[in-house]
Parts: C-alpha cells; structure tokens; sequence
C-alpha cells in the first residue's frame, strides 16, 4: 500500500496508465485506489481493463483500448484518453513487449514491431499529452525501460534497443521541459515477476510462452508498484527497481572489463 505522501502527489490527478491489463501495469493500477486519483486504464484486450475498472471503482475509471504496434490506434486512444477529463496529469508510458531471439534468427518484422510499441508508440502519446501539461504548467511524464536499457544481452538484441532509445529521449525531453514544470522519470526495472518473458516474441515474431527463471523468482509486482509510485511522487528522475540485479549498475559504471565478463558468464534465457 503507497504511503500518505505518496496519495497526496496522486490525489485528483488525472493518471493514465498503458499496458494497463496485467503485470507492473495492472499492479500501478491497483495501488492506486485509495490515493484519489482520476485512472485511465489503455492496452489491447477490453475485458481485463473492465476487470481493473470494476474493482477500482467504475466512476473514476475510464477504459480506452490501445494497440501500440498501430499509430492510428495510438492516435484515437490519445484523443479519448484526453476527452475524458481534459487533461492528463500524470501519463506512464508503461506498454511494452519483450524478445527472446538471436538477432541473425529475428525477421525485421519483428524488429520493428518491438521497436514500434515499445519507443515509437511511447514517444506519440507523450507528444499527445505535452502540450496541455506545458500550458498548464504540470505535469509528470513516466516511461518503463528496463535494466536492458543500460546493456545489452543474449537474445535481447531489439529489445535492448527499444529501452535504450528511450533513455536517449527522456533524458533529452526532460532537458527542454524541465524548467516549464513537466517531471520525467525512467524506470529502470530488473527481474519483477510478471509475464513478460512468456509474452516475449520469438524470432518469428510469436510468443515464447516461457517463463524466465529468474523472472519467475523477481520482486512481487506489487512491490514493485509501490516502489514506482513512491518514486513517481518524490520526483525521481531515473528509478532503479529489482533486487541484488541492480548490483550491475554500479559494478558497470566503475569496473566495466568486470561487468563484462560476469556478463557473459550468465545463462542466456
């Protein structure tokens, strides 16, 4: 459960969340109901965000279906999202498909699917809600990379530079925005144990439907969600969240020969 001054930041904000429907993004969701919020809950299967809406309360909850691997899709879903309120106060960018394929075995269709729901589709509702948070003069945008936006790894070629290239947008978006009081924040999760490595694509572009070891034994996601928003609230600009994986940050950065090596020592999965 979030902390007193983590409902206050959230109370009578306007909050969307993408890749609502299961995972960090249903567990954000969930966190989030006694804090006063106003949710907009987007992905690609109705019924699970009906699910969301019922249990938050269905008169603070607006569904808007979203396929981020469709501009158009992301371009309706932006001006009901913005209809419903006026605003958006609050937008985590949290949508997202993961890979499990070498990249000579990964058609470019795959590629480019990766690419397109994880950076491009970010990057257009962040340009659809920036010009009210910039007139209003708030605002916090929020965007889900992952400890693979830091380095590379075995059968994460695409996916790895989906997260990279957000990391390279957000940093330079929060340089312009900044002083016209728009946050941004960059998540950085390591092993959260969701679904996301069964939902990964294989080579051919369908579903491993495998489960990670150590995704399997990551951080419960509801802890997770707590730890986002807590962070979200005190205006974190990058939100490292895992276990003894966040090691590799520090062990990168200062011993960059060693972090290699310990890196290819690992399983590739």
């Amino acid at each position: 459960m979030v902390d007193n001054s983590t409902q206050r930041y959230f109370n009578d904000k306007v909050v969307w969340i993408t890749g609502a429907s299961s995972g960090i993004g249903r567990a954000l969701c969930l966190a989030l109901r006694s804090s006063g919020a106003w949710l907009i809950v987007s992905a690609r299967q109705r019924q699970a965000l009906e699910e969301i809406r019922a249990e938050y309360g269905e008169n603070k909850v607006h569904v808007v279906v979203l396929d981020q691997a469709s501009p158009e899709s992301v371009k309706q879903a932006s001006a009901q999202a913005l209809a419903w309120k006026g605003r958006v106060d609050v937008l985590f960018n949290n949508g997202g498909i993961s890979q499990r394929s070498e990249a000579v075995d990964t058609d470019e269709s795959v590629v480019r699917r990766i690419m397109e729901v994880n950076f491009f589709a970010n990057i257009q509702l962040t340009a659809a809600v920036l010009p009210g948070m910039i007139e209003r003069g708030s605002g916090h945008v929020v965007v889900t990379s992952s400890l693979m936006g830091k380095w590379g790894f075995y059968l994460r070629s695409a996916y790895g530079a989906s997260k990279h290239a957000l990391h390279g947008y957000y940093d330079s978006l929060r340089m312009e925005v900044e002083s016209q009081g728009i946050q941004v924040t960059i998540l950085t999760p390591g092993f959260i144990a969701t679904d996301i490595s069964r939902n990964a694509l294989s080579g051919d572009g369908k579903p491993t439907g495998e489960m990670d070891q150590n995704q399997a034994g990551g951080m419960p996601v509801e802890l997770c969600a707590d730890k986002i928003l807590q962070g979200v609230a005190r205006g974190a600009r990058e939100l490292p969240i895992g276990g003894k994986e966040l090691n590799g940050l520090w062990v990168k950065r200062f011993f960059p020969k060693l972090f290699e090596r310990i890196l290819r020592r690992q399983q590739a999965t």
